[in-house]
């Protein structure tokens, strides 16, 4: 009797880059709550879909405040994906894993005072002049409305915008626009040479770009969910 073989379903594998928040709570954890709840009033839509490292270096915690923590997080749509700088005595299956080995891209730059009133009380809309370039290592953060850098943005810095990313120079790091959920947003630039394209939690790695825009000014916004692109030109 012939022996028949089954075909076995082959496993795959895919690598992915992900940008996460690392968010750093400092005592007393009350009243960093509170400076929280302020920006996210500012910003409703800033953690929105947004992968979350909890850094607790600055604190000593055990394992029933990591858990309080965590969960005073996720009433705030905070969803902790994984601690880093935890004791390991104090993690367990209850808790996220612990994190190590990320790339530092420095301190998000979040301004607070940008946002001006008319003569009649109403706000205008915000937006950000960032008037020199972005270097490596660099992040500008400004979720309350748009931002226009005169200058490049380096390899390994981040542009994250609420709303619209104007590049007047080479966007050789990563934009993130529509930050605070606005899917309207979009991304110029004079150069295109992005390490990573996201708007409204949407993205498009460098390796998915048409050879043909390289080097080039482009524009990119959401078309049925997804990034297109286009030359100015």
């Amino acid at each position: 009797m012939p022996v028949t073989s089954t075909a076995r379903p082959s496993i795959r594998f895919r690598g992915h880059s992900f940008i996460a928040l690392v968010v750093v709570p400092e005592e007393p954890v009350a009243e960093w709550l509170v400076h929280l709840d302020g920006l996210a009033s500012r910003s409703p839509g800033f953690f929105v879909n947004r992968p979350v490292i909890l850094d607790v270096s600055h604190l000593t915690p055990d394992r029933a405040m990591l858990k309080s923590l965590v969960a005073d997080l996720s009433e705030r749509g905070i969803g902790v994906m994984g601690l880093e700088g935890a004791d390991p005595a104090v993690l367990g299956p209850d808790l996220p894993p612990a994190m190590a080995g990320g790339n530092k891209t420095g301190q998000l730059e979040i301004p607070t005072d940008r946002i001006k009133a008319d003569p009649q009380g109403a706000p205008k809309k915000a937006s950000l002049l960032v008037d020199k370039p972005v270097r490596s290592g660099q992040s500008i953060c400004f979720p309350e409305g748009d931002v226009t850098i005169v200058g490049s943005v380096a390899s390994g810095a981040e542009v994250i915008a609420g709303g619209s990313i104007h590049v007047y120079g080479a966007l050789r790091g990563r934009a993130v626009a529509g930050s605070s959920g606005d899917p309207g947003a979009r991304i110029y630039c004079r150069k295109l040479e992005a390490e990573l394209l996201m708007i409204d939690g949407s993205f498009r790695t460098d390796d998915e770009v048409q050879p043909d825009l390289r080097g080039r000014p482009v524009q990119a916004w959401l078309d049925n969910g997804a990034i297109a692109l286009a030359s100015l030109d």
